[in-house]
């Protein structure tokens, strides 16, 4: 009789996961700078110890691959080497049984052709190309490029104004990027390898609390210059470029169309993620450092910018995306449905819309469909649901903001594309009809839906917010002059606007839509090109002396999540809702940083990434 056995097969598989596991937190943490080729012969190997030897094609293809690979990512190849690589791995992919031959000989062959230019570089100059070479993991991610491990070192010694002057050496938006950043910072975190990231946003949080912007006074600005500076657009991206060009001694001028300096933070970020009052200290901070004139209420026509053009010696245009996309959808006019960007600039400037006992939908699936019905749900909407046309897990938003929207009772309707809405007698809003959908083949790097073959959905509701995306209005600089491409005004690389000697563009009107941290780099990055055009080269006095690093700990230890309050008590208000660290909290925090400045790359020659 044949006796069975509990015992797993292979006794070692639980071992081999915690080894996978650990593997899988060093893919998860690449550093940035990785030359792709030796990135993809990683991969490869790793593939190739995974065979279990059944097919030729994967058993000894994917180790003569490897062995092509590697003469390539060491500069040892030539053209009939990757000739001959390429048709291996073409007859791999064709010929395996299973994906894992199939599979990473598609892989390969992706890379190859992502990788061109790396490979033409190993090919015919012997060298990996310019800007290949590891780099400090946070301050590379971070789009403003700013010096992390220092501001962490300065609020694990106690000098939190210091820290506030670190982060303000390259973005003068401490605060807000301690309420609202989404940080990118944290993606390569090296900590990762050890447990997880650090957390990078919550210890801002914590010096910004401690040391609130507008008490900390900025570095010393600049001799005055006589030069003007003329900014469109009073949010991030055109404070940030105010700022900098203050400090640098130029005399600046800002031009705002709304009545209070923020842009899309003020008018698009609700207040319970990001406090007015907060916003404030750092308008107040950015106020202090030199001379900036504001001038509130101001809308800018071709007109307008003509005079302006002729009177500043350089003009900076970051009027941000502050138009709500549409939809083509029959009864798009009916009373009742309102655009993302018209309800957040209202509860922006102080004007709560009355939803109670109304049934809202809101359409889309970014933070902005998010924070529009976290809004709904607080002004006192019965029902609040969030109707989107593909899966949760395909949303844009923030995972952790789609989790609070459902805590707070928010119910999210997936796989269900906007048809029509349909009105009552009186032209009210009534219902919004959906087409149910199937998620389908991956299409730029996500899973896109189709039709399926289901019926017609009814949703009864009163209100229908339009969550879908945000335009940039460009008429007037059109008019002016300026080349517009599929919606967004046109520069290059140091954003000089096309065809203007001293005109620049940055922020959301020239990328579309992005993050508060991309608008606030674009800004800097404009301001130190602004300061070339006009004949200087400054470096600012920034006089903080980050504290030495100290021997790393190595013990894993969990990473600190900021904690919000209860979802019943915070659902009633616009009061912040979330909880920043304790000191016992952060000096665990910080005492996880493993100080990448000081160990490793970040002493190297270019290991830094760096500039005034």
């Amino acid at each position: 009789m044949t006796r069975l056995s509990i015992a797993p097969r292979a006794r070692d598989d639980a071992a081999v996961a915690a080894v996978a596991e650990r593997f899988a937190r060093r893919v998860r943490a690449v550093p940035p700078g990785t030359c792709p080729l030796a990135f993809e012969l990683a991969f490869l190997q790793a593939s190739a110890a995974q065979t279990c030897g059944k097919c030729v094609p994967c058993r000894d293809g994917l180790p003569q691959l490897a062995a092509l690979l590697s003469r390539v990512a060491s500069c040892e190849a030539d053209e009939e080497d990757v000739a001959r690589m390429r048709a291996l791995a073409e007859m791999v992919r064709d010929t395996s049984d299973c994906a894992i031959g199939y599979e990473a000989a598609a892989a390969l062959l992706d890379g190859l052709d992502a990788f061109s230019d790396e490979l033409e570089s190993h090919l015919r100059l012997g060298r990996c190309r310019k800007g290949v070479g590891q780099t400090v993991p946070c301050e590379t991610l971070c789009p403003a490029h700013v010096d992390v491990p220092g501001y962490i070192a300065c609020v694990a010694a106690g000098a939190h104004a210091d820290a506030v002057n670190v982060v303000r050496k390259d973005n003068p938006f401490p605060t807000a990027c301690a309420f609202v950043c989404e940080h990118p910072c944290e993606a390569r975190c090296r900590r990762a390898l050890i447990d997880a990231p650090v957390n990078i946003r919550g210890i801002k949080r914590y010096a910004v609390d401690a040391a609130p912007a507008d008490t900390v006074a900025p570095p010393p600005r600049s001799v005055d210059t006589a030069r003007t500076v003329a900014v469109i657009g009073g949010g991030p991206s055109g404070l940030t470029c105010a700022y900098f060009c203050a400090l640098m001694g130029h005399r600046v001028t800002v031009f705002e169309a709304r009545e209070r300096l923020g842009g899309m933070m003020r008018y698009g970020i609700p207040a319970y993620r990001f406090p007015r009052e907060r916003l404030d200290e750092d308008i107040r901070g950015i106020m202090q450092a030199g001379t900036i004139t504001v001038r509130c209420g101001v809308e800018v026509d071709a007109e307008t910018l003509r005079d302006i053009a002729g009177t500043y010696h350089a003009v900076y245009v970051a009027v941000g995306a502050q138009a709500g996309k549409g939809l083509s959808l029959i009864g798009a006019e009916t009373e009742g449905v309102l655009s993302a960007v018209e309800l957040l600039g209202a509860v922006g400037d102080g004007e709560l819309p009355d939803f109670s006992g109304k049934r809202v939908a809101v359409v889309g699936g970014g933070n902005v469909a998010m924070d529009c019905a976290r809004t709904a749900v607080r002004a006192g909407a019965e029902e609040v649901s969030v109707v989107y046309r593909r899966r949760r897990e395909d949303m844009t938003a923030l995972a952790a903001e789609v989790e609070s929207a459902v805590a707070e009772g928010v119910e999210l309707v997936t796989l269900e594309a906007p048809e029509r809405i349909e009105c009552d007698e009186e032209g009210r809003c009534a219902a919004l009809v959906t087409r149910p959908q199937m998620i389908g083949p991956v299409k730029r790097g996500r899973p896109a839906p189709v039709a399926a073959d289901k019926p017609e959905r009814r949703m009864p509701v009163d209100v229908v917010l339009i969550a879908v995306g945000q335009d940039v209005v460009t008429a007037p600089f059109e008019e002016f002059g300026m080349r517009v491409d599929r919606g967004r005004l046109v520069a290059d690389e140091r954003l000089r606007a096309e065809g203007f000697e001293h005109v620049f563009v940055g922020g959301d009107c020239q990328t579309g839509p992005a993050t508060v941290i991309r608008a606030i780099a674009a800004g800097k990055v404009a301001a130190c090109n602004i300061d070339e055009h006009l004949g200087y080269h400054h470096k600012l006095a920034y006089e903080v002396k980050v504290p030495s690093a100290l021997p790393s700990d190595r013990t894993p230890m969990g990473r600190v999540e900021l904690g919000e309050r209860p979802a019943r008590e915070r659902k009633r208000d616009f009061t912040n809702v979330e909880m920043g660290m304790s000191g016992e909290e952060v000096a665990q925090e910080c005492g996880r940083c493993l100080r990448c400045d000081q160990f490793g790359c970040g002493v190297l020659e270019g290991g830094r990434e760096q500039y005034a």
